[in-house]
C-alpha cells in the first residue's frame, strides 16, 4: 500500500466537494513546506511527551529522545510551550475518561483504516480514547493560518469510521466524539455523533463520492476547499467561477449602490487569492521551467545593496578609526521574536505588564466574523447626543 492514501482523510473536504480534483492535481508536484515540516515535528514531540505521561516509556528513554529532538531546526521554547498546551488538553480528556471508566484505552498515532467506504483509505489518529461506550478521536492542528473546527469535519469523521471498524467488535461503542486542538490559536472544539448517524453519513455521502473521486469522475466545483489543491492556479472551473464574479450588471445611477458595494466586497477576497495563485504559478513556470506566456517576460527585479561580510566591514571601519557607536546599532528583539526566543510562559511572566496592544486599524469583514462591531461615526454621535440628554 502507498505511503499516502490517494483519497486522504486530510483532503476529504476537497475530494468530497470536487470529486475530480484528486485525478486533476496528481499531475502537479506534491511539494512540502516548512510549515508542514514544523507541524510534523510538533506531532513527533507531542507524541513523545504523551507517551511519557501515559507511562508508556521510561524517563531514561524520554530524556534520550527529547535531547535528540532539541537539536531539530524547528525546536524552540515557543513550540515547546504550544505542544505542552496541547498535551495538557489531551491529558484532561484522558483523566475524564478514566474517571468514568478505569480501564479506558488510550492509543497514540493509531493507524486507522476506513477502506470500507473509501477505496484504500487510511490515516493516522493522533489520539484515540475508548471508554464507557464512547470513542474519542483527538487531532492536533499546529498551523495558525486557518482555524479548523471539529463540527462537520470530514477528516475526523473518517478517522472515527476507521477507529469504529477497528474496535467495534471489542467494545460496545454508542457514540463517536471528535476534538481538534489548535494550540497556536488557543482553540479547542469538539463534536459528537451517534454511531448510527456516522454510519449513515459514510454510506450516503462518503461512499458514492469516494467512488467518483477514485475514478476521476464528477463535476469540478470551486470553493474554499480549493485553497490546498495543487492545481488551484490552472483549474478552469476555479477561473470561470472567479471571472464570473467580476461580471456585475450594475443598476443606475452611475455611482454604485451600497448593496452593490457589499456584493463586491464579498467576492474581493476570493478574486485576490485566485490572482495571487495564478501569478505565483506563472512565475515558477517561467523561472524554473523556461515557460513563456504571451505578452510577458522574465526580468531581474529590484534588489538592495548588502555587505559581503559584516565582520570584515566592521574590522575595516575600526582600523580606520571609526567608533563602534557609529558602526553598530542596538535594538530589542521584536515582540514575536522575543516570545519565540524565551518561550510564551516566560515572556508572559516577565514582560506581561510591559506589553500593550493598541486598538487595531478599522477593517471591513463579513458579518459572520466573531469580532465585535465598532461604533460608526453616526452611531457614536447618536450615543453622545443620548448621553447629553440623559
Amino acid at each position: 500500500m502507498a505511503a499516502h492514501a490517494k483519497l486522504s482523510a486530510s483532503g476529504a473536504k476537497r475530494w468530497m466537494s470536487c470529486t475530480p480534483s484528486v485525478a486533476f492535481e496528481s499531475q502537479y508536484p506534491n511539494d512540502t513546506s516548512t510549515y508542514a515540516e514544523e507541524g510534523t515535528f510538533a506531532h513527533e514531540l507531542s507524541e513523545l511527551i504523551l507517551n511519557y505521561n501515559l507511562n508508556n516509556i521510561t524517563k531514561r528513554t524520554f530524556n534520550k529522545k527529547y535531547k535528540e529532538l532539541q537539536t531539530n531546526q524547528y525546536y524552540s521554547q515557543e513550540l515547546m510551550d504550544y505542544v505542552e498546551g496541547y498535551v495538557n488538553n489531551v491529558m484532561e480528556f484522558v483523566y475524564a475518561a478514566r474517571a468514568k471508566c478505569k480501564d479506558a484505552v488510550v492509543l497514540l498515532e493509531q493507524r486507522l483504516d476506513f477502506s470500507t467506504w473509501v477505496p484504500e483509505g487510511f490515516g493516522t489518529g493522533d489520539v484515540v480514547i475508548i471508554a464507557d461506550g464512547e470513542l474519542h478521536i483527538i487531532d492536533l492542528k499546529y498551523g495558525k493560518g486557518v482555524p479548523v473546527v471539529a463540527e462537520d469535519n470530514p477528516q475526523l469523521r473518517l478517522y472515527g469510521l476507521g477507529a469504529l471498524s477497528e474496535f467495534e467488535l471489542l467494545y460496545d461503542i454508542e457514540s463517536v466524539k471528535m476534538s481538534i486542538i489548535q494550540p497556536r490559536l488557543d482553540l479547542l472544539t469538539s463534536s459528537e455523533l451517534a454511531v448510527e448517524d456516522l454510519l449513515e453519513w459514510a454510506e450516503t455521502q462518503v461512499k458514492p463520492k469516494a467512488a467518483l473521486a477514485m475514478d476521476g469522475q464528477g463535476d469540478f466545483v470551486a470553493g474554499d476547499h480549493c485553497k490546498f489543491c495543487r492545481g488551484k492556479a490552472t483549474c478552469r472551473a476555479r477561473a470561470e467561477k472567479n471571472l464570473e464574479l467580476t461580471k456585475f450588471e450594475f443598476a443606475k445611477p452611475d455611482a454604485l449602490m451600497d448593496e452593490e458595494i457589499g456584493e463586491i466586497l464579498k467576492v474581493a477576497g476570493q478574486l485576490s487569492d485566485w490572482i495571487k495563485d495564478v501569478q505565483a504559478y506563472a512565475l515558477d513556470q517561467a523561472e524554473n521551467h523556461g515557460k513563456k506566456f504571451d505578452g510577458w517576460k522574465l526580468v531581474e527585479g529590484r534588489s538592495n545593496r548588502k555587505y559581503v561580510d559584516e565582520i570584515q566591514v566592521a574590522n575595516v571601519l575600526k582600523e580606520k578609526g571609526y567608533d563602534e557607536a557609529i558602526i553598530y546599532e542596538k535594538s530589542l528583539l521584536g515582540i514575536t521574536a522575543m516570545e519565540k526566543a524565551i518561550g510564551k510562559k516566560a515572556f508572559a511572566e516577565a514582560l506581561g505588564e510591559l506589553i500593550i496592544k493598541p486598538s487595531g486599524k478599522p477593517t471591513l469583514v463579513v458579518e459572520s466574523d466573531k469580532r465585535p462591531e465598532l461604533n460608526t461615526a453616526n452611531s457614536a454621535k447618536a450615543d453622545f447626543e443620548e448621553d447629553m440628554l440623559s
